[in-house]
């Protein structure tokens, strides 16, 4: 595949953004090539724009070269910039499953492309054949969410694959709860498979929601483009120290995911057992999804007791459910000792 023959045209021909430090790397005496205050040291400097020393780092963790990882500000951002990059707007069109994460239609729609929803059969898994159909000569990309939001569920292995091997454009591949999966993240493919993109990110399983540090794994192409159309300084500093410090405490965070994945069985257990919930939906995530008699009163009962979940009721398939995070064991038993009041 030639990744150029997908890419808009004008993205093809763009001269990116040169900036002082990509000019320039290494160390010196004195810089006084960026404009930037000689005062309140180390943060009067602009970051690394390409973060090399992080995706060092990164790259010893997932044991991927670090020339096929891009940094964004957040998952989204590289969500962004794949449709900014390889769909015309008003003439290309990308292809999801339904449900998922809702930012892929958010990102479509700024950029005037199509989105076209493939809907997940009733075990929320893919159906190939429909997923295929849906796409046609302008279709450029095509995301999947595994663990898919809301639904919780890994995506069949198997049929990913066969996605990746059949379709002529690029596919995402959105891990952002891959951490708390019994099944292995698809980073092992990506050298098979130049159209492939995996998403991860720092948000879930690292507890750094707050930082926003998505990454994305591809292709040296893929990789080169989204570095070529990125914002220049699109990770801050404080951003990049905060990541190599929890980098260097990766067994607490192992540790965060077993209590998670610990509390997750425990809470489907407990909450089975409620005469106003239907169903609770297999998880590979931090959270759970559960079909309940009257959701929309139950959502509006927690709120008033200052207890915030999500009601996914207005999401295809996913009718009368709420989606329940996994807090820590003091917010879970809470959690439990309120909706008991509902008996």
């Amino acid at each position: 595949m030639n990744i150029n023959n997908l890419l808009r045209k004008n993205i093809q021909t763009l001269k990116p953004y040169s900036s002082a430090r990509d000019e320039y790397t290494g160390e010196a005496m004195v810089f006084l090539d960026a404009n930037e205050n000689p005062f309140n040291e180390p943060y009067n400097r602009y970051p690394d724009p390409l973060q090399n020393e992080l995706k060092e780092k990164i790259s010893e963790l997932k044991n991927i070269p670090a020339k096929n990882i891009f940094l964004g500000n957040g998952s989204d951002e590289p969500i962004d910039l794949l449709i900014r990059a390889f769909c015309e707007p008003g003439v290309d069109n990308i292809v999801t499953i339904n449900p998922t994460y809702g930012m892929y239609q958010v990102a479509a729609d700024i950029s005037g492309v199509e989105l076209r929803k493939v809907s997940l059969n009733n075990n929320f898994d893919l159906d190939v054949t429909n997923i295929l159909d849906a796409t046609n000569k302008n279709t450029k990309l095509i995301f999947l969410c595994s663990p898919n939001n809301p639904t919780g569920n890994s995506l069949n292995k198997n049929a990913i694959l066969e996605i990746v091997k059949s379709f002529n454009g690029i596919v995402i591949i959105d891990e952002a709860y891959i951490d708390f999966a019994p099944d292995k993240s698809f980073l092992s493919e990506l050298n098979r498979y130049q159209n492939l993109v995996i998403l991860q990110t720092f948000s879930k399983a690292w507890g750094m929601a707050g930082i926003r540090l998505g990454m994305a794994f591809a292709s040296t192409e893929i990789v080169d483009v989204l570095n070529k159309i990125k914002y220049p300084y699109n990770i801050n500093i404080l951003t990049q120290q905060k990541a190599l410090e929890l980098l260097e405490q990766k067994d607490k965070v192992g540790n965060w995911v077993k209590l998670i994945i610990a509390e997750r069985e425990k809470m489907a257990e407990l909450l089975k057992e409620f005469p106003f919930v239907v169903k609770i939906y297999p998880s590979d995530a931090n959270f759970l999804l559960v079909k309940m008699h009257d959701a929309k009163g139950i959502y509006d009962y927690l709120v008033e007791k200052g207890i915030i979940v999500r009601d996914r009721s207005n999401v295809h398939l996913c009718e009368n459910s709420l989606r329940i995070t996994i807090g820590s064991p003091k917010e879970n038993n809470l959690l439990i000792t309120v909706m008991e009041n509902l008996i």
